[in-house]
């Protein structure tokens, strides 16, 4: 196992961090979106039969090969069915994602897009209607699982272990992001309390950058 990217002392336990080396893909879970993506050295998001950007929008909009539209006017009708996002790459020394794009214009372009259809997401807030409130809290569920897919991307995935004596006593991986936002207070959760009312961590060992 690689060294620790984090370790404190805490309630006379003490909680190392790890990167997880066996990280499961967000892609693999039950999300909302499906991530469409074209590159020529790297297979991102979902699976997919679609040979072009403009195959994708042509399917998803219902319009024949033989219409002569642009890319906007079919991403227009395109959004009539279905809430649709761009996706960028960022590739340089390591992989990022976003859906806004990146500020270097060598190293970056959109490589995809991700969507959902109307009608799953009537399905999914069991709703009749998609209002423009629920549009954007849709665009915001997307916006996480493209991030989620970023931090995996990154190598920004987590587990923990929580010893006492030297011993293990507890351990789990698969936290995606930072880990100070999920995976350290998890592994706090899973030390054992004694005192109804314990203190904060007693104080940090090592962390690194």
């Amino acid at each position: 196992m690689h060294d620790a990217v984090y370790e404190e002392a805490y309630q006379c336990h003490t909680i190392k961090i790890y990167h997880d080396p066996d990280a499961e893909s967000p892609r693999d879970w039950c999300n909302l979106g499906t991530l469409i993506c074209w590159h020529r050295r790297y297979r991102l998001g979902d699976s997919h039969q679609h040979d072009s950007p403009e195959a994708f929008l042509r399917d998803l909009a219902g319009v024949s090969d033989q219409s002569d539209l642009s890319m906007d006017r079919l991403r227009d009708l395109a959004e009539r069915k279905a809430i649709i996002l761009p996706v960028f790459l960022f590739d340089h020394s390591g992989l990022a994602m976003n859906t806004i794009g990146f500020h270097c214009p060598w190293d970056s372009a959109q490589v995809g897009y991700v969507y959902v259809t109307l009608e799953a997401v009537r399905m999914e807030f069991g709703v009749k209607r998609v209002t423009k409130a629920l549009r954007e809290k849709t665009e915001g569920v997307l916006r996480g699982e493209i991030a989620d897919y970023d931090s995996y991307l990154g190598g920004r995935v987590y587990g923990y272990i929580v010893e006492q004596g030297g011993e293990e006593i507890d351990a789990c991986w698969g936290f995606v992001g930072d880990y100070e936002t999920h995976c350290l207070p998890e592994a706090r959760n899973a030390v054992p309390r004694s005192d109804p009312h314990p203190p904060s961590a007693t104080g940090v060992l090592t962390a690194y950058p």
